[in-house]
């Protein structure tokens, strides 16, 4: 398989994703791989799709899982046939009892979703926030070739005033690499603490950085060389996407988040990418939900929710499929 031809389509399509490209495997490596690429009769590539495996030895059998994938047209019917036969010998090589799919369509392409189902994928549009692998709601904005100045003065006033504040009061923003990985992960157990959710290791996200290379890095804010912001990206598929983030329980009043956010939308808009993609927003619609605050956070860059379509399911085996799925839950596989 030529992968310079897979990594090729996979960045420039539009329903492209860093997780379906080949350095994702690099971080994932407690999976094994498989490929596809789908190709027309002129010998065009029209579909690829990244494949994780996770064996279960007890039972004898594997799970598939394609995160963000496939990447194609998916209004093409035979682009889709033409990657699905593929993944039914990728399923017999790996006695496959399932593949769970949760691609780049809108929550209202009824098309697409209608394609997909017609292959004898079940859909479970009915899932929530939490209840899916990733999350289907993100917070994008939209750039278009617009100059980041413009960008800029589309933020609510509010908005503006914290990003200049930041600057005047001395908070500098730095893009770095691995250098900055112990001040980045310091900050991040902080954050996991104050907000209550398990975080990354160290090691996980130098893979991530060791993986992408140039296309990702660490945006950090400093004061008085005091680490007080961090987050971690990845630049791919035309998209600046915003991986993960964390922030220190002090000098909160030098609002170096507004400050962080803003140099890597300008930094996506100065490189003419078409989306900065602050990812995942769940429950943003529940003013109560303790997530919400992620939400009004975001929304201030006047950008807008984007919801996917969500989780697929195909099942090869039914018969394993129940005792297999309650092992991979119960085990966290997916995360």
């Amino acid at each position: 398989m030529d992968m310079n031809e897979y990594e090729r389509f996979c960045s420039e399509n539009i329903n492209g994703s860093f997780t379906q490209s080949s350095c994702w495997t690099r971080v994932k490596d407690n999976w094994s791989s498989e490929y596809i690429v789908a190709k027309d009769k002129n010998g065009n590539t029209i579909g690829t799709m990244l494949i994780l495996v996770k064996k279960i030895p007890f039972l004898k059998t594997a799970m598939l899982y394609a995160p963000r994938g496939p990447v194609c047209d998916f209004h093409d019917r035979n682009a889709l046939r033409l990657i699905f036969e593929q993944v039914k010998l990728i399923a017999k090589k790996h006695r496959a009892y399932t593949l769970k799919i949760d691609p780049l369509i809108d929550e209202n392409d009824f098309e697409a979703i209608a394609n997909l189902k017609s292959l004898g994928f079940a859909y479970h549009g009915e899932k929530v926030g939490y209840e899916n692998t990733q999350c289907r709601e993100n917070y994008r904005i939209e750039l278009n070739g617009r100059r980041a100045e413009e960008v800029f003065q589309s933020f609510k006033p509010k908005w503006r005033y914290n990003i200049r504040l930041a600057e005047r009061k001395g908070v500098e923003c730095r893009f770095c690499g691995k250098e900055s990985l112990d001040d980045f992960d310091r900050l991040m157990k902080q954050t996991s603490i104050r907000d209550g959710f398990d975080m990354r290791t160290k090691e996980y996200f130098a893979k991530i950085l060791d993986a992408f290379g140039e296309s990702a890095g660490l945006c950090m804010c400093y004061y008085d060389e005091i680490p007080l912001s961090g987050a971690l990206f990845i630049d791919y598929a035309d998209t600046v996407s915003y991986v993960y983030g964390c922030s220190s329980d002090n000098l909160r009043n030098l609002m170096p988040n507004y400050l962080m956010q803003w140099n890597m939308i300008k930094y996506a808009a100065d490189r003419g990418r078409r989306v900065y993609d602050f990812c995942g927003v769940p429950y943003w619609y529940d003013e109560t939900h303790r997530n919400y605050g992620v939400y009004r956070f975001k929304q201030g860059f006047n950008g807008e929710v984007r919801t996917w379509a969500g989780e697929f399911d195909y099942t090869f085996k039914s018969a394993t499929n129940f005792c297999a799925d309650l092992m991979m839950k119960a085990r966290k596989f997916l995360l």
